[in-house]
């Protein structure tokens, strides 16, 4: 198993001696200082930068169960929500120890659970799908000691896959306005998601989760490709956005609460690879937006938007160091403007790809089908100047041992390497902040037990998917005001 807290820090080589006093031979010239293994600062083209890289700790903590597609949420009480499958598991103890709190309204096998826990009121939920017709939504408001929770009909069309939920203010406009938030209605609004075959369908509910009435397709919009989408994101404006499965990275944006949608596109200098599992979106405490995808190259990116999604760069910014040649399952959150935390899957041995399968076929994007020796990681970027002209970007390999031997499947059906199925990840991971700005990462690893000890493991050791949770043990908080955070004690 890694290790329990990994130290970040510059570590400055020597400069060599010069030459004795009197000897004519000119001096040896200083050799130029390195960062330690697995630590990176880069600049927005993922080159290297002369800056001092950002002091932090990460903790990590086995919560006990399989927890592919995990995503988890922390109340204000600071306890921990971590749901995958059918189980949602609570620590409040910094995830020193977790245990199950489904509860009987929420605990059955599922197809594609989510996760949400509103940062405003407290609320924590709990989504799974009953088979392909059918979504059950439960909720707490008491840290999940006790459950309501009541089944959402999809409909004759079956869902195809990523339910997802998320809350966010009432607006000015469209479902918010002439008074319709009253005492009868819930403090925040609650956004629903889902796809079928004929694409995107988003709802919003009015009374804290309970029904939803409001919504339906995103019509005329970028689903056509089957709607397969990421998180749902609200800003403190109350901007909500969707990011659908294109080819071009695309942002699916309402500003009055779900009643109407727009869309924008960016990133046509990088693009993405296809079919592309998620991009993510985040907003700071001003409503600026980062949207954040991987390119064509396998490198992280992102674009900016600081009019509420209505406008976004089209010149794309590299997150990921260029030594990570391979990335997956990018998520981002943000605190203060400027200040975002991003979280993936990379490899930086991923040269090893064969673009084609283990049968021969040309690669289809639907796999990274590799050979033995390669590896994923998780890493971890930070930056606190991300709205700057020049942003800087300070990564850490933040895995001592890989997540996943061999190539990650991003199949929605299944695929085959080395080893056997490689669809153990499935499609995505978490990251979310606390009150404080800390920053929490929900994330499946496929080489665990014997495969982390192993001294040269293998694909076929690789093909668990344990449930992990990281945190930033010390560091900078996302909330300026906050400064840097210490160890829990």
């Amino acid at each position: 198993m890694r290790a329990t807290a990994l130290m970040l820090g510059l570590l400055m080589l020597s400069a060599p001696l010069s030459g004795c006093f009197g000897n004519d031979t000119p001096p040896s010239t200083p050799e130029e200082p390195s960062l330690p293994e697995g630590i990176f600062v880069t600049g927005p083209d993922g080159l290297p930068v002369d800056v001092e890289p950002i002091t932090m700790s990460f903790n990590f903590s086995d919560v006990g169960e399989d927890g592919a597609e995990p995503s988890l949420g922390i109340t204000s009480s600071g306890c921990i929500f971590f749901i995958a499958f059918e189980k949602v598991m609570r620590s409040c103890d910094h995830g020193e120890t977790w245990e199950d709190v489904s509860g009987p309204q929420c605990a059955f096998q599922t197809n594609d659970p989510w996760g949400w826990v509103d940062p405003i009121t407290d609320r924590i939920f709990a989504v799974q799908m009953q088979g392909l017709e059918t979504s059950w939504i439960c909720w707490s408001d008491d840290d999940g000691e006790s459950w309501l929770g009541n089944p959402h009909d999809s409909g004759t069309t079956p869902i195809n896959d990523h339910i997802k939920l998320a809350t966010g203010p009432w607006t000015s406009s469209g479902y918010g306005i002439g008074g319709i938030v009253s005492q009868n209605f819930y403090e925040t609004a609650v956004y629903y998601c889902y796809n079928k075959l004929a694409g995107i369908f988003c709802y919003t509910s009015f009374d804290g989760g309970a029904t939803f009435e409001a919504g339906g397709q995103l019509y005329g919009l970028a689903t056509t490709n089957g709607g397969l989408h990421g998180a749902i994101t609200s800003a403190p404006d109350g901007t909500v956005y969707v990011t659908p499965r294109v080819e071009t990275p695309t942002v699916i944006v309402s500003d009055d609460n779900g009643l109407s949608w727009f869309d924008r596109t960016m990133g046509e200098d990088v693009g993405t690879p296809y079919p592309r599992k998620n991009s993510e979106v985040a907003t700071d405490t001003e409503s600026n937006a980062y949207h954040i995808w991987t390119g064509a190259d396998e490198g992280v990116y992102m674009s900016r938007s600081t009019d509420s999604g209505q406008s976004w760069e089209q010149n794309s910014t590299r997150i990921s160091p260029v030594e990570i040649i391979s990335s997956v399952f990018p998520q981002v959150d943000a605190g203060d403007p400027g200040r975002i935390a991003i979280t993936y899957l990379g490899s930086e041995n991923a040269s090893e790809l064969n673009q084609s399968d283990i049968d021969g076929n040309p690669w289809d994007g639907n796999a990274h089908y590799a050979n033995s020796n390669v590896s994923y990681y998780l890493y971890i970027t930070y930056s606190l100047n991300a709205l700057d002209e020049n942003p800087v970007f300070h990564t850490v390999r933040a895995s001592t041992d890989p997540v996943q031997v061999g190539s990650i499947c991003l199949n929605s059906g299944d695929c085959r390497d080395i080893g056997g199925s490689n669809r153990n990840l499935l499609d995505f991971n978490d990251l979310h902040l606390d009150l404080d700005g800390r920053v929490y990462i929900a994330f499946a690893d496929g080489c665990f037990d014997d495969c982390a000890t192993k001294e040269n493991p293998q694909p076929e050791d690789s093909r668990s998917r344990r449930g992990i949770m990281c945190y930033l043990g010390s560091g900078p908080s996302l909330y300026e005001s906050v400064g840097d955070l210490a160890e829990f004690s």
